[in-house]
């Protein structure tokens, strides 16, 4: 069967997260650049190679400070790591609409499998006629298992940020 590229259409796309925020609130945060190489057979998801970078320095929570904090050696020492990597293993079809994809996750030079739900659309052709179809992708990591362990105590009990992060990363990929 032929190789198919799939091209990712960034104004319908997002590389999202969330935090919790002094035990009670999520603050949410994006990637605004990245890349990917995706490839599949035909148009089938299940035999797919998918490779994924994001910018660490375009990390975006909406206030500067903290941004800046993510980048340091705290968090995601962006000068030394600059890249986000994910490497698929396999894409996993659990039933019509839901997947499990699998693969090896990189932050801060260390690398760990993840298994991540997930939701494929059926191909699409938009007005223009370019196939296109949806990747979702969910799920949670505990950041302390990348090596992003800082934290604050509350003088209230609790910490400052949470170890867990929700992942929401919705893709919008265009047939090549």
């Amino acid at each position: 069967m032929a190789t198919t590229k799939w091209a990712i259409d960034p104004t319908h796309s997002e590389i999202g997260f969330k935090v919790k925020h002094m035990m009670f609130t999520n603050v949410s945060g994006k990637f605004g650049t990245y890349e990917a190489n995706i490839a599949t057979e035909g148009d089938d998801f299940t035999k797919s190679n998918i490779e994924f970078s994001a910018d660490i320095n375009s990390v975006d929570t909406n206030n500067s400070d903290r941004d800046n904090h993510l980048k340091s050696g705290d968090f995601f020492d962006a000068e030394s790591h600059p890249k986000m990597i994910f490497k698929s293993t396999s894409l996993t079809k659990v039933d019509d609409e839901n997947y499990e994809l699998t693969g090896d996750l990189t932050f801060k030079g260390i690398t760990k499998t993840v298994k991540l739900p997930a939701e494929v659309s059926p191909v699409m052709k938009d007005p223009w006629g370019n196939s296109k179809i949806g990747l979702n992708i969910f799920g949670k990591i505990n950041r302390k298992d990348w090596g992003l362990n800082w934290n604050s105590a509350l003088e209230t009990g609790g910490v400052l940020v949470g170890e867990e992060v929700k992942l929401n990363i919705e893709l919008q990929l265009v047939k090549q």
